[in-house]
């Protein structure tokens, strides 16, 4: 009775007009942006941090909640008519889902790309809200030493799942927990690492790291990439597809909600990750494996459905423990930092309508989505007209007013232009943002956690192994290292994230 009650408030919040309309702008522009290559839901919502200062807390966090749930919806059509991922998750659903364009089955796939993201997200949202608020109730039993070591479990989960090499991750983790320590310390009031640079006396900027890593320096990454594309709209004759392809896509569609919704709980889970192990999944399991990689409807229904469901559920730990477990949720917490809001399980009874009011939003966002993509697939692919070389340069201007209102200051667009060049760099080099900003958001919650663990025990630091949970946990992280570096699982590591 009582989540039916919360719920009930959920959705008389969701329902206020002015709360449809971000939750609606929020699912446009996700759309908008999951079709554009290469602007992903991490830079859109980095740029879009500042204007949420205007906003009231509840629909800044639907809108940019949208967005990213959003972008797995768009990211799909140009996946499937385009052959270009609008976003990293739908990579994965390029392989099957444009061969089936080429053999004149591309409304199939874009049936079964909405379908699946649509049964997929309404699930996700039905565990976000049966699961959380148990686990808030878990939450409150934790203190300093518990929470640190979870935020140990976090950051060492976020390696082990990150893509590319284990080392590199380590270094963007630790690089990002270094620039957390820049500011003035909490408890003596000394400046650290600032140089005497009296604006990092306050330390780093959220909105100019993560705008300058992710979207100054995917702006500068995809100014490189050379614009070919050739579209099969004119392919888009029936959407709705055959008895044998419900067949078939149903069980998909099941197993990649499943997986999705358990990855996107996960440390350094996310939507990416989703979508590599649903498509592995079925590719081991399906009784038509040989079509993989030549139009297999399950290559579709697996990964989209997969990519959704961890969307909605990486919000469990964020709204629960305070702990974002991927770089979207990081900036969600930067969100609500904006807006004076603890990410934590005190979230759920301090501001309860917030807390049921964006589970809610979901489900309606989720509903607006495949509203707005079906029916307005020839909209989004017209919108690849657009040259790069004008559309850039415009979000770039937008970047740079958005960072300048934070603070009214020009330190911040000089430090956003300094990040950028970083992220640039990063990229060259195979290395991986999104760790980095893991880092920055759980560094200083670490430290503090770490020092009033210490202050409580007097100095003694079994006080991490001395209490079960905060022991449990660390034990937790150091399976996973050694896990990690067993060759057997070195190798599959590796080959969950290539797809021929």
């Amino acid at each position: 009775m009582e989540l039916l009650d919360n719920l009930s408030l959920g959705f008389a919040t969701a329902f206020t007009l002015q709360n449809l309309l971000y939750c609606f702008i929020g699912c446009l522009l996700g759309t908008m942006i999951g079709v554009l290559p290469g602007l992903g839901p991490i830079a859109t919502i980095a740029m879009l941090l500042p204007a949420t200062y205007a906003l009231p807390p509840i629909a800044a966090l639907i809108m940019l909640a949208g967005i990213y749930y959003g972008a797995q919806y768009g990211g799909s059509t140009t996946a499937i008519l385009v052959n270009i991922p609008g976003e990293s998750s739908s990579v994965v659903t390029a392989i099957d889902g444009y061969q089936m364009a080429r053999r004149g089955r591309a409304g199939v796939a874009l049936f079964t790309a909405g379908f699946g993201s649509f049964f997929a997200g309404c699930v996700a949202t039905l565990v976000l809200a049966a699961f959380a608020a148990p686990l808030a109730e878990v939450a409150f039993k934790f203190g300093p030493a518990e929470y640190f070591s979870l935020m140990v479990l976090g950051l060492i989960g976020a390696v082990v799942l990150a893509s590319g090499s284990l080392v590199k991750a380590i270094g963007m983790i630790v690089l990002g927990l270094l620039l957390g320590l820049i500011g003035t310390d909490v408890n003596s009031g000394a400046a650290r690492y600032s140089f005497d640079i009296p604006e990092l006396t306050d330390g780093i900027g959220f909105v100019a790291i993560a705008m300058g890593v992710f979207g100054f320096a995917e702006i500068m990454n995809n100014l490189e990439q050379k614009e070919k594309r050739e579209t099969f709209l004119d392919k888009v004759t029936s959407l709705w597809p055959g008895k044998e392809d419900f067949k078939r896509m149903i069980p998909s569609i099941l197993r990649g909600t499943s997986i999705g919704s358990i990855l996107g709980v996960l440390p350094g889970g996310g939507a990416a990750l989703a979508a590599f192990a649903a498509y592995s999944v079925e590719k081991k399991t399906s009784k038509h494996s040989a079509e993989f990689g030549k139009g297999a409807i399950e290559g579709v229904a697996g990964p989209e459905s997969a990519n959704n469901a961890a969307s909605q559920t990486s919000f469990i730990p964020l709204l629960t423990l305070g702990i974002p477990p991927n770089a979207v949720m990081a900036l969600m917490v930067g969100a609500m930092t904006i807006h004076n809001i603890q990410p934590g399980p005190q979230v759920m009874t301090s501001n309860p309508a917030l807390f049921w009011g964006l589970i809610a939003s979901m489900w309606i966002g989720n509903l607006m989505l495949i509203i707005l993509n079906l029916p307005l697939i020839g909209v989004w692919v017209k919108m690849l007209t657009i040259p790069y070389r004008h559309l850039y340069p415009a979000i770039l201007v937008f970047c740079c007013i958005g960072v300048y209102t934070v603070n009214n200051t020009n330190f911040d667009i000089f430090m956003t232009a300094i990040f950028g060049i970083a992220g640039y760099l990063f990229f060259k080099l195979g290395c991986e943002a999104p760790p980095l900003l893991l880092g920055f958001v759980l560094g200083p919650m670490m430290e503090e956690n770490f020092r009033r663990a210490l202050l409580l025990a007097r100095g003694d630091f079994t006080v991490f192994l001395t209490r079960p949970l905060s022991l449990g946990l660390l034990i937790a992280a150091a399976a996973l290292v050694v896990i990690v570096t067993l060759p057997a699982v070195k190798k599959t590591r590796e080959e969950a994230f290539v797809e021929e």
